[in-house]
């Protein structure tokens, strides 16, 4: 017989980093994989970098409270959730300037390749920056973007740089990257991973399958915040070729030195471009801290828990209301979401979020649910879906204001 979701919840030895964040009461929150919940330490952290750090020591703080030097050690933070050491991670700017900066410095290795792959069905700015890039290049790459079961096939000898999601943002399914890195590494292709939708959500293993190079959100998973910034790593083999191609100063050997003439840093810092947003990164590197002493493999083992359980409660609701489940069983193939397609997707969501249950919406019809197992507890699952039937029952969802459509989906 399946444990109830109480039963789940006494026995998760994550249950008690739930009260480390804010959650408003009645609300279940499962969309953590679109803006991860505030951790409760994190205003008072940020409150200080504003009233003491800015408002009174000022300038002063790039040294005394080390502002400079914010991007390294949030980078360092973050490695650990990723696979990565501590020198190859570095926090700054956002997915799609790391990207840029990644793709045009990969290019770069691979002088004589003509060609990028990519899944077509990728978060759109991935592939909008190489289209940027090419045309910026005058045309000369092959974007092979590709449906995700031609993929292996689509890495030829020819192929500069395999650029991939390792979990799709509409479906939640989790692509191998140890077996597609081993593949674009037989060809000579070197590899970028966003991890959008995998960072805080289960332990990545960049450096066991030897990846080249990544970029991932702080906003998602690891709770930074709206519009927190981004963080790309940069293997250690390959950071003394990779030269950026946002050559700004604070990418610089020496950035306080003035030279008119751009000398990159001898390691990853050399991606870095501007002055860094240190509210911002201040508020990121708090909310980090919620992943302190976390078992990132225990993370995992909730994870599928959570996921497992709330497909198992949704099944009644397929057969009788027309949810279509689009997200692998397989637990090696999924990530930390749940997704399905209806014909009234959008507005059944609307409808939901109306119950106090929020996931979103990703066109054409995907409804999405993101599960993230430091603040989701097997209750939320439980009362969810029977919140979902409730609004599937009364037809809620017909409701003319729920076809509304606004600007954020």
């Amino acid at each position: 017989m399946t444990p109830t979701a109480a039963t789940l919840d006494a026995r998760d030895p994550l249950a008690p980093i739930r009260a480390k964040f804010h959650i408003p009461d009645g609300l279940i929150y499962l969309d953590g994989n679109s803006l991860g919940m505030m951790p409760v330490h994190v205003p008072e952290r940020v409150q200080r970098a504003m009233t003491l750090e800015w408002g009174t020591d000022l300038i002063r703080s790039w040294n005394t409270h080390d502002w400079i030097d914010l991007p390294v050690r949030v980078g360092a933070q973050i490695a650990r959730l990723i696979g990565a050491q501590d020198n190859e991670v570095i926090a700054c700017d956002s997915i799609s300037v790391n990207l840029f900066k990644l793709l045009s410095a990969a290019l770069k290795l691979r002088p004589d390749r003509t060609v990028i792959v990519s899944d077509i069905d990728n978060f759109p700015t991935d592939l909008y920056i190489a289209q940027g890039i090419n045309a910026m290049l005058s045309g000369k790459y092959e974007l092979r973007f590709v449906k995700r079961d031609q993929l292996e096939a689509a890495i030829t000898d020819d192929v500069a740089v395999v650029m991939l999601t390792e979990v799709d943002y509409r479906t939640g399914e989790r692509l191998d990257m140890k077996s597609l890195t081993e593949r674009a590494h037989a060809v000579g292709a070197l590899t970028i991973w966003d991890l959008a939708h995998s960072a805080g959500a289960f332990p990545v293993e960049l450096n066991a399958c030897n990846a080249d190079f990544a970029v991932g959100c702080g906003y998602k998973y690891l709770n930074g915040g709206p519009g927190s910034p981004a963080f790309l790593m940069v293997a250690e083999r390959n950071q003394s070729a990779a030269l950026p191609v946002l050559s700004g100063w604070m990418g610089h050997a020496a950035p306080f030195a003035f030279d008119p003439n751009y000398a990159p840093d001898a390691g990853v810092r050399r991606l870095t471009a501007g002055t860094p947003a240190v509210l911002g990164m201040t508020a990121l590197s708090a909310a980090l801290e919620v992943f302190d002493g976390v078992d990132m493999h225990a993370l995992r083992v909730k994870s599928l828990a959570l996921t497992d359980l709330f497909m198992e409660l949704m099944h009644s609701l397929e057969t009788e209301y027309g949810f279509e489940l689009v997200t692998p069983t397989d637990h090696a193939a999924r990530g930390s979401q749940v997704s399905y397609t209806h014909p009234h997707g959008y507005a059944v969501m609307q409808a939901l979020i109306d119950a106090k249950v929020i996931g979103d919406f990703r066109a054409p019809e995907i409804v999405r649910f993101g599960f993230t197992p430091l603040y989701t507890n097997f209750a939320d699952v439980a009362t969810a879906v029977q919140r979902l039937e409730t609004v599937m029952q009364s037809g809620a969802y017909l409701e003319p204001r729920f076809a509304q459509k606004s600007k954020v989906t």
